[in-house]
């Protein structure tokens, strides 16, 4: 950056002690508050989840959780095998739809999840009659939700990358396309992939509107039921996911250090 136009050092960390801050406080507050216990403080209501006299009270904790994993495991499977080689698709052979493709990727976002519910009932009422009605299914709904941010993950590294190129050349060598993209393309968009998991993840472990509208349990649901009982539950699993998804973020970052190195050699 021209030492021009570079912000002077005491206003960089100035802002990014404000960011900090901005993330910090909120976060502290939390964890104070799920150790509050009468007078003081400690970690009753922690161990409480564990309490093995309380299985009935947590029990729907518990089964959103798994819902939640089964849920994000399955996201992931659409976003891998659905999403990211339409947009390989587009990108090496249809570049005039990228626009449109663009259009239909961030439409979710502008509509609100209610609206979204009301167009998705008649489609999960005929998949309720045909396959059942099994937590499993609301990963179609999650699928098109998270679509928007995937979209952006995979695009920026596709853009990164001149993946034509690439492609061309293994083309050129006999490679049929399953294997350029498996063994070119998404060694190339790595980081990118692991982004759109990720997001994925944070979007299915968060939501709460879709699946209390079309009646599925998942982790934010049963979190509703239980901090009924329970109002520190609430707080204490809102910051395990957090806590998950910023581990995620580490990990991801550091596999694609290593894998950049490693194939830098």
């Amino acid at each position: 950056m021209n030492r021009a136009i570079a912000p002077a050092r005491w206003l960089r960390v100035l802002v990014l002690s404000l960011v900090g801050a901005l993330f910090a406080v909120p976060l502290v507050g939390m964890a104070e508050f799920t150790l509050r216990e009468g007078n003081g403080h400690g970690w009753g209501h922690w161990a409480d989840m564990l309490h093995p006299a309380r299985p009935e009270v947590y029990a729907p904790l518990w089964q959103g959780l798994r819902n939640s994993l089964v849920l994000a495991v399955a996201t992931i499977a659409i976003v891998m095998l659905l999403v990211a080689p339409t947009m390989v698709l587009v990108h090496l052979r249809f570049p005039r739809l990228r626009r449109w493709m663009e259009v239909v990727a961030l439409l979710p976002i502008a509509l609100p999840s209610i609206a979204l519910v009301v167009g998705l009932a008649p489609i999960y009422l005929v998949i309720g009659h045909a396959f059942g009605t099994g937590i499993w299914s609301l990963a179609f709904a999650y699928g098109i939700t998270c679509l928007p941010f995937a979209y952006r993950a995979l695009q920026a590294n596709l853009d990164a990358v001149d993946t034509r190129t690439h492609a061309e050349a293994a083309r050129s060598l006999g490679a049929s396309w399953g294997r350029v993209l498996l063994r070119v393309i998404a060694p190339n968009v790595r980081r990118g992939l692991m982004l759109a998991g990720l997001i994925s993840v944070a979007v299915v472990l968060g939501e709460f509107t879709i699946a209390s509208l079309l009646n599925r349990q998942n982790m934010q649901t049963a979190l509703v039921v239980v901090s009924k009982i329970d109002p520190f539950v609430a707080v204490i699993m809102s910051l395990l996911s957090l806590a998950l998804v910023f581990v995620l973020l580490l990990v991801i970052d550091r596999v694609g250090r290593l894998l950049t190195v490693r194939s830098g050699r």
